[in-house]
């Protein structure tokens, strides 16, 4: 598994990168994790309503192709894409989700909180507020998109949608769960550590 550790990257590069990569890989190309982090932006899912985007204000809102519906990107959450080759490494996208999910469920335990997943509503949730957002895109049974993780965010763009599609959905981060505002840096490292392993 190759890691990439690329800092602020502007939404529509990564998701550019994201596609010709899949696009062009093929039997050797070594599996990817991405980590960074994304100026403001609303992504809007494949079948994402535009309804659930109450005010957009000044932040674009960009339609993209993985599944779900809109959510938010923004300094101060970690974002881990998972470029996989699925067939090859034997999982389906249900074990992908559910890989993605316990790494950040994982990761909180260390922190002494306690996050569930929800399998009617992807993502890890801590007492029924949302901390880390998830969708996928396969095609030619590779996976690219993958998850983004509150750590320590303005938190307010989340009132201008319904998040993951959901009217009243609280969102809540890793820094509001805590004393003291956590090292993102050191928070990243511990996300790629954990989904290393929990992946094959």
């Amino acid at each position: 598994m190759e890691i990439r550790r690329l800092g602020l990257v502007d939404y529509a590069t990564a998701f550019e990168a994201m596609k010709v990569l899949t696009r062009e890989r093929d039997a050797q190309t070594e599996d990817q994790l991405w980590l960074l982090q994304h100026p403001p932006v609303f992504t809007q899912g494949i079948s994402g309503k535009p309804e659930h985007v109450l005010s957009a204000g000044t932040i674009p809102v960009v339609q993209i192709d993985r599944g779900g519906q809109v959510t938010y990107h923004g300094p101060g959450q970690w974002v881990l894409y998972a470029l996989i080759d699925l067939k090859r490494c034997g999982l389906t996208v249900r074990a992908l989700v559910t890989a993605l999910e316990d790494a950040v469920i994982t990761l909180l335990a260390q922190y002494g909180i306690t996050a569930t997943a929800d399998p009617k509503a992807p993502g890890v949730y801590v007492s029924g507020r949302k901390i880390a957002s998830l969708g996928l895109k396969v095609s030619r049974g590779c996976s690219y998109h993958g998850l983004a993780f509150n750590v320590d965010l303005d938190l307010a763009p989340f009132l201008q949608i319904n998040p993951c599609g959901f009217p009243g959905l609280e969102v809540t981060s890793l820094a509001q769960l805590l004393a003291e505002s956590p090292d993102m840096r050191v928070v990243g490292e511990e996300l790629i550590a954990a989904a290393c392993a929990q992946l094959p």
